[in-house]
C-alpha cells in the first residue's frame, strides 16, 4: 500500500488502511488449502454479500437504540465481531485478488465524497448529494 499522506510535522507517511499483513495471511491461508482456485472476484463478491447479509440479520429487528449497543450486548457482541471480521476479510481478499490498493481507494473516495458533500451543504442532512 504505497499511497498515503505525509504528516508535515514528522515527515512520516500515514495510511488510512494498511492491510498488507492481513492480505499476506489470507493469501497463505487460501494457498495452504488450495482455495485460490475458488477465489475469483465473482465468488468473493458473492461470499462477501452473504457475510453482509449475516451481519444485517443480527440488526434486523433491533430498535435504533438497541443497534447502537449491539457490539456490547452479551447476546450479540461476539456475532457482531465475527461478522464484521468476515466482511473485512472478504473485502481485503477481494482487493488483493483484484490488485486494488485499499488505502489509495479509500483516500480517493473520501476526497470524492468531500467534494460531493461539502460541510456547508451536507452538515446534519441525510440527503443524497444530488439533492443538497
Amino acid at each position: 500500500m504505497t499511497a498515503g499522506r505525509t504528516d508535515e510535522k514528522t515527515e512520516q507517511v500515514t495510511h488510512l488502511v494498511d492491510v498488507r499483513a492481513m492480505s499476506e495471511a489470507l493469501t497463505a491461508f487460501a494457498r495452504e488449502r488450495d482455495w485460490e482456485q475458488f477465489h475469483s472476484p465473482k465468488n468473493l463478491v458473492m461470499a462477501l454479500t452473504g457475510e453482509v447479509g449475516e451481519l444485517s440479520e443480527i440488526f434486523q429487528w433491533m430498535s435504533e437504540e438497541d443497534s447502537k449497543r449491539a457490539a456490547g450486548h452479551p447476546q450479540h457482541a461476539q456475532a457482531v465481531r465475527d461478522e464484521l471480521a468476515d466482511v473485512l476479510l472478504y473485502v481485503v481478499r477481494l482487493a488483493d485478488v483484484l490488485g486494488v490498493d485499499l488505502n489509495a481507494a479509500a483516500e480517493h473516495k473520501l476526497k470524492a465524497n468531500a467534494a460531493k458533500y461539502p460541510v456547508s451543504k451536507a452538515r446534519g442532512s441525510s440527503k443524497k448529494y444530488t439533492e443538497i
